[in-house]
């Protein structure tokens, strides 16, 4: 079964099956995983990266996805790739002579998931190539908000209808502090019963049960009492889960992007 993703951002790990070479990993950010892996395959004219190139076949088998923005995708891709220049991992133990490549990247990605801030995210664990899974150790699973999937993706983008719809609303009051909600830039919509609330309002209602934080995990409507994840709330209200369409254009291609993306790294 394939699972439609809309706004996909995420950030993959590949396995090197060329037998010279086999063992190698590399990991990525992209917003098309099923393209991307084909650019690694076919080399770095094709738009994949110069440390796969003339390396391949490459196998695409683990994504962590459900990144809110790029920025903070390309800020994890960074970390799992280089954490011992990381400020967040060095307190981690570095690669023991006798471990595998594959296996130390899985250890830290187990690490990543545990620490803040990606902790609070609402990422999903993706295996893509069921043959490659290795179950995380039982000292270091990832948080229970973040569900481990298996199977491929395909990728598609909001239409700008639901976009603009998401952002238009009738003058209604929020179903917390009971004041006006003026303007849809600073509200919330639950998904299951369409209510509004400030967006402070239902972050602090969240947050009762979990004092200390900023960015709340998940939590109650205060309407209907569904428990969702914030990160579907913020997904949402940019127009998430209304009538996908397929991703066209991919970051990957995009000179731009490349130079954004180095000239972000350089900053961490």
């Amino acid at each position: 079964m394939v699972h439609e993703i809309e706004n996909f951002y995420g950030v993959y790990l590949l396995f090197c099956t060329n037998p010279k070479y086999r063992g190698r990993t590399y990991i990525g950010f992209t917003v098309n995983p099923n393209r991307r892996i084909q650019q690694h395959n076919r080399g770095q004219n094709a738009g994949g990266a110069r440390r796969t190139h003339g390396k391949g076949p490459w196998e695409m088998v683990l994504i962590i996805h459900g990144f809110p923005n790029m920025i903070s995708a390309l800020r994890f891709e960074w970390a799992w790739t280089k954490p011992t220049e990381s400020r967040r991992l060095r307190y981690l133990q570095k690669k023991k002579n006798s471990e595998k490549m594959f296996a130390y990247k899985i250890r830290v990605l187990s690490e990543m998931l545990r620490i803040g801030p990606w902790n609070r995210l609402p990422l999903t664990i993706r295996w893509l190539k069921q043959d490659y899974m290795v179950a995380f150790d039982p000292h270091c699973l990832p948080p229970e908000h973040m569900p481990v999937e298996f199977g491929p993706v395909k990728c598609t983008k909001v239409k700008d209808s639901a976009k603009s719809s998401s952002s238009t609303q009738l003058a209604i009051s929020c179903d917390i502090c009971h004041s006006n909600c003026m303007s849809s830039s600073n509200c919330l919509k639950c998904l299951r019963c369409s209510s509004s609330s400030h967006t402070v309002c239902l972050a602090r209602h969240f947050l009762k049960s979990d004092s200390g934080q900023l960015l709340p995990v998940e939590g109650n409507c205060p309407s209907c009492n569904a428990c969702i994840l914030w990160g579907d709330l913020i997904r949402y209200k940019h127009g998430c889960y209304r009538n996908p369409i397929d991703l066209s254009q991919e970051y990957e291609d995009d000179a731009e992007f490349h130079q954004w993306a180095h000239e972000l790294q350089a900053q961490m």
